[in-house]
C-alpha cells in the first residue's frame, strides 16, 4: 500500500501556520516583558497617554520581543537540533523553514522601527540598541558563563523603554532605573534556573553557563543572590516613586509593603521550586511580573500622582 506523505509546511492551512509561528516565537512569553513595560510607563507622574501613543508602544513592544525570540531561534538552530530537549522546536523539526524565520524577523524588526519612528525621532535614534543586545545575547554562551546577564539586560530595557515612551522629557527617571536593575537581576537569576535543564548538554558541547562553571548548587546560590538583590532594587523603585510626592495617605506604606512582600515570597518560591523548572520558570515568573506591576501601581496611587 502506497504511503501518503504529509504536505510540506509551506502548504499548510493559514491558521495552522499562524499557530506554528506563535509557537515558534513563544508569544506567551510576552507576559514576562509586558508588566515591566507597563511598570516603566507608570513609574513617574505625567499626563494620560493618548490611545494612539498606547498603540505605538504596544506595537513596538510586540515587534521588539518577537524579533528577539526569532533571533535566538535562528542563531541557535544548529544547537537546538543537537539538544534532545529542543530538537522538536519548529526549525530543527522541519515544521518551519529558515527563510520563514528570516521573514518573521524582518517583519517584526520593521514593525518595531516604524513604531519607534511614530513615537518620536529620539526613539528612532536609539532603536538599534535593543536589536544589538538581542543579537549578541544568543552568542554569549559560546564565550562566557556570564551569558545569563545578556537576557537580563534585554529585559532590563523594557521598563526603561516604557518610561521613555510615556515621558519623552525623561524627567524623574530614578524609579525606572531601579526597575531596570530589578529586571536585570530577576531575569538573569531565573535564566540560571532554566539553564539547569541543559547542564549535561552544555558540558558535552563545551557551552558556557553558570551551571557548567559552578555546578548546579553553586549556580542556584548565585540565582538566589540575584533574586535577593532584585527584591532590594524593587524596594528602591517603590521608594523613589513615593518620594516624588510630599503628601502620602496613611495606607501608603502598608499597601506598598504588602506588594513587596508578595513579590518577595514569589521570588523565594521560585528558588524553592527550582527542581520543577516548568513551575518556577513558566508559572511563577509570570505572576512575579504582574506582582511588580501591581506594586508600582500601588506606589503611584499612594503618591497621588496627577
Amino acid at each position: 500500500m502506497a504511503t501518503v506523505s504529509a504536505p510540506p509546511a509551506s502548504s499548510a492551512a493559514p491558521i495552522g501556520r499562524l499557530r506554528t509561528y506563535a509557537s515558534f516565537v513563544r508569544f506567551e512569553h510576552t507576559l514576562f516583558s509586558l508588566p515591566l513595560i507597563l511598570a516603566g510607563v507608570f513609574s513617574a507622574r505625567g499626563p494620560a497617554l493618548a490611545p494612539l501613543r498606547w498603540m505605538w508602544i504596544a506595537l513596538a513592544a510586540v515587534g521588539a520581543r518577537t524579533a528577539a525570540m526569532v533571533l535566538n531561534r535562528l542563531i541557535d538552530r544548529r544547537l537546538d537540533a543537537l539538544n534532545p530537549r529542543t530538537r522538536t522546536r519548529e526549525l530543527p523539526a522541519g515544521r518551519m523553514r529558515v527563510i520563514e524565520g528570516w521573514a518573521l524577523l524582518g517583519g517584526n524588526a520593521l514593525l518595531y522601527v516604524v513604531a519607534c519612528a511614530a513615537l518620536g525621532p529620539w526613539f528612532l535614534r536609539v532603536a538599534a540598541i535593543p536589536l544589538a543586545v538581542f543579537t549578541l545575547y544568543p552568542y554569549l554562551k559560546r564565550w562566557t558563563p556570564l551569558c545569563h546577564i545578556g537576557v537580563g539586560t534585554a529585559l532590563a530595557l523594557a521598563p526603561l523603554a516604557g518610561f521613555a515612551a510615556a515621558h519623552p522629557d525623561l524627567a524623574h527617571s530614578a524609579a525606572a532605573w531601579w526597575l531596570a536593575a530589578f529586571a536585570l537581576c530577576w531575569v538573569s537569576g531565573f535564566d540560571i534556573i532554566y539553564a539547569t535543564l541543559d547542564e549535561d548538554f552544555d558540558r558535552l558541547h563545551r557551552l558556557r553557563s553558570m551551571v557548567v562553571w559552578l555546578g548546579r548548587d553553586g549556580a542556584l546560590r548565585v540565582a538566589a543572590a540575584l533574586h535577593f538583590v532584585a527584591f532590594l532594587c524593587l524596594a528602591c523603585a517603590t521608594g523613589a516613586l513615593l518620594l516624588l510626592s510630599p503628601l502620602l495617605p496613611d495606607w501608603a506604606f502598608p499597601a506598598v509593603i504588602a506588594g513587596l512582600t508578595v513579590t518577595g515570597v514569589l521570588l523565594y518560591l521560585e528558588q524553592r521550586w527550582a527542581d520543577d523548572v516548568h513551575l518556577a520558570f513558566f508559572k511563577v515568573n509570570v505572576v512575579v511580573g504582574f506582582a511588580v506591576l501591581a506594586t508600582v501601581l500601588i506606589a503611584r496611587a499612594a503618591g497621588r500622582f496627577r
